[in-house]
């Protein structure tokens, strides 16, 4: 799934996926991937992204699944 969290986090910041890489000793690469879902990263590498974003890990990271998503709207 993609990680549109963390890319939206990025472009917030005015970061391109080079400079996020730098900040965090990463490539460009892997924080492509990283956004397009297909790579996990390292939970290091998560809590180095989030404190280069100023954000928690459950803001960029965490996934509600659908279900739950749903019943917490309906209460």
């Amino acid at each position: 799934m993609k990680n549109l969290k963390l890319k939206a986090a990025r472009a917030a910041k005015d970061l391109s996926q080079e400079e996020l890489a730098q900040a965090v000793g990463a490539t460009r690469q892997t924080i492509g991937m990283i956004e397009a879902g297909k790579y996990n990263p390292t939970l290091n590498l998560c809590i180095a992204i989030c404190k280069a974003l100023d954000k928690t890990l459950d803001e960029l990271f965490w996934e509600e699944n659908e279900n739950e998503q749903n019943k917490e709207e309906s209460l």
